[in-house]
């Protein structure tokens, strides 16, 4: 569970879809190239980042406490403690919603299905289409980015049909996250390289403090997951 909650605040899809936007912006604005020669832009530009960086990892991480918490409050205080479906996660939450239950849950699920599927897929699709050197971007039409397109439409498919065949979606949720996690751990290892790197990065390397604090997360990903396979094997 470790690894799992690692995984997902760490996930590697958000390795590739804010770098993915900022080349894909660059390539929308030309002119935006040569502002990047420019130290008070590419100072700026990148406080802007940090600052968006910043809050969304605050709120999320707000969210996901109050879930926690929430959680804790009603389906454990109730003692329930194996949930296999949405409904049965619904029908645990009536005490305190009512006949609503079913479709306050239900609202939270749409919601997070319109955030997460054009996130999650479209990340993905980043990563296939930048691995193959296929043409990519939510700004390129479906005949120029055909496979880019295909990748989202196969991910978002594969999804849908694991709902039609009743997987159980609490175990598939905790075992990607589990497998966020592993995969986090070579990809943080190669990221800070890469931004240490005078040569791939120039005047742009990370500072002593974000290699400190890069090189610590990337340790203690590394350190769950070798303790899951450890005592997973033992």
């Amino acid at each position: 569970m470790v690894v799992a909650v690692l995984g997902t605040t760490i996930s590697p899809y958000l390795f590739f879809w804010q770098a993915a936007q900022e080349v894909e912006e660059s390539r929308l604005r030309p002119g935006r190239r040569e502002l990047l020669k420019d130290p008070e832009y590419v100072a700026e530009h990148l406080s802007r980042i940090k600052q968006d960086t910043i809050v969304g990892m605050t709120f999320s991480n707000l969210v996901a406490l109050c879930i926690v918490l929430a959680t804790a409050v009603t389906l454990g205080g109730k003692g329930v403690a194996q949930i296999e479906s949405a409904a049965q996660a619904a029908e645990a939450l009536r005490p305190i919603a009512g006949e609503f239950a079913f479709a306050v849950f239900a609202m939270g699920i749409v919601g997070t299905g319109l955030l997460a599927v054009p996130v999650l897929a479209g990340s993905a699709a980043y990563a296939v289409s930048e691995l193959f050197g296929w043409k990519a971007g939510l700004s390129q039409g479906f005949r120029k980015a055909r496979g880019f397109y295909l990748i989202i439409i196969f991910a978002t498919g594969i999804g849908t049909a694991m709902g039609i065949l009743e997987v159980d979606p609490m175990h598939a949720l905790v075992w990607s996250a589990m497998v966020n996690g592993v995969i986090a751990v070579p990809i943080m290892v190669v990221l800070m390289l890469v931004g240490q790197s005078s040569k791939l990065m120039g005047p742009h390397t990370i500072s002593l403090r974000h290699r400190v604090l890069g090189w610590a997360a990337t340790a203690v990903m590394a350190a769950a997951v070798a303790f899951m396979l450890a005592t997973s094997l033992s």
